[in-house]
């Protein structure tokens, strides 16, 4: 950070992503309490029950923020909710989706206001809406089963205090 940086505001972004069809529902809300989350899965419920459903990742949710949802989200089974364990956010998809979204349209982005953020983040969604393509995995299960036996490896090779 510079010594003229100027913070305007933050959004917190919700996302969905539909892992058949590529398609991703987000919604921009000012916090990121279980009431905005509740919010959004009321709507990604409504959505849902017109379309094919979908799954979320539950994985930036605290835990008193978690418990609420399940809730709302067992009342249909167009929602499904998916708890992603701690350091395995390279399983999450929309995660990602969150990082494409990052390098493609807000990254070195100047953003005056957070309605100009928001409406980048829209236009963003909208063109990737309009031709979606699932991310489809390119590692076999073998490569990645070695990747974390190298990794394990390592992690005991660091030494304990």
């Amino acid at each position: 950070m510079t010594r003229d940086y100027k913070r305007h505001g933050t959004t917190t972004l919700f996302a969905a992503l539909d892992v058949l069809t590529g398609k991703v529902i987000g919604s921009c809300l000012p916090k990121h309490r279980h009431s905005e989350i509740l919010k959004f899965l009321k709507g990604h419920r409504r959505r849902g029950a017109r379309g094919s459903g979908g799954a979320s990742d539950s994985g930036q949710l605290r835990d008193s923020q978690a418990r609420e949802c399940p809730s709302l989200a067992g009342q249909t089974p167009t929602v499904q909710l998916h708890f992603t364990p701690t350091s395995s956010s390279w399983l999450n998809l929309v995660a990602r989706w969150f990082r494409e979204l990052t390098d493609k349209a807000l990254r070195r982005g100047v953003f005056h206001s957070v309605p100009d953020l928001i409406a980048a983040i829209e236009v963003y969604l909208d063109a990737h809406n309009n031709d979606p393509k699932p991310f489809v995995w390119t590692a076999t299960p073998e490569d990645i089963l070695a990747k974390v036996a190298r990794g394990r490896v390592a992690l005991q090779a660091v030494p304990q205090n």
